[in-house]
């Protein structure tokens, strides 16, 4: 049983259903209270919807490096928004610990799961043998010399 056939379609689903996940939390967040929240709002918004729609097209086939690529910066950007809300803020907006809970730990479980998988698939692509290719040969005719007359 080749164990390579499966990998990248489980790599594929599993990384939608994480980031689909993080969306989810962010598209509750965003209904249960942050819409209210000046920028931050539309932000979480935009973060659900990206994650939705990145999570929908990595379902439909096995996607180039460019929208792997897209998912990585859509849970960096959700991971980067988590940290800087509990640090220094983002336009004016603080959070404290792990609130709101279990929204924040299931989002960063989520955002780093999505993250791991898209390294994991990273790296099983990279190391995926290519097939060879037959050696380049000179035409007969070009070494074969004829006699002038």
């Amino acid at each position: 049983m080749n164990t390579r056939r499966f990998l990248a379609p489980t790599l594929r689903s599993a990384t939608a259903a994480t980031l689909a996940a993080g969306g989810y939390i962010h598209a509750q967040l965003y209904i249960d209270g942050y819409r209210f929240i000046h920028i931050i709002g539309p932000l979480f918004l935009l973060q659900a919807s990206a994650s939705f729609a990145l999570a929908a097209l990595l379902l439909v086939g096995t996607p180039p490096l460019l929208l792997r690529t897209a998912a990585a910066v859509v849970a960096l950007g959700a991971l980067g928004g988590f940290t800087a809300s509990r640090t220094v803020g983002v336009f004016g907006f603080t959070e404290h610990g792990l609130q709101p809970e279990p929204q924040a730990v299931l989002s960063l479980l989520a955002e780093t799961g999505t993250l791991l998988l898209l390294a994991i698939w990273q790296v099983t692509v990279t190391r995926q043998p290519r097939a060879a290719r037959p050696p380049v040969r000179t035409p007969n005719w070009a070494t074969t010399r004829t006699p002038l007359n």
